[in-house]
């Protein structure tokens, strides 16, 4: 039996989302939409988990020592 959470759906997006797609899908050099939509969706579920966590999310910068706190 399959998973039915695997099936696959059309999801609509405004044409700036569907710009950025298309920008990351090159800057990654992914053909499947799919791949960094699932990528950027889990790299969002990690944050929440972590802000509801107490944890901080954000970038650091090695050249300046600086952490940079990302707002979601």
């Amino acid at each position: 039996m399959s998973d039915p959470s695997a099936s696959p759906v059309t999801v609509e997006v405004n044409g700036t989302a569907a710009r950025l797609l298309v920008k990351l899908m090159a800057e990654m050099k992914i053909a499947d939409s799919t791949e960094v939509l699932s990528r950027a969706l889990g790299v969002m579920d990690t944050m929440l988990s972590a802000k509801r966590n107490g944890r901080r999310v954000g970038v650091y910068d090695q050249e300046s020592g600086r952490f940079i706190d990302v707002a979601i």
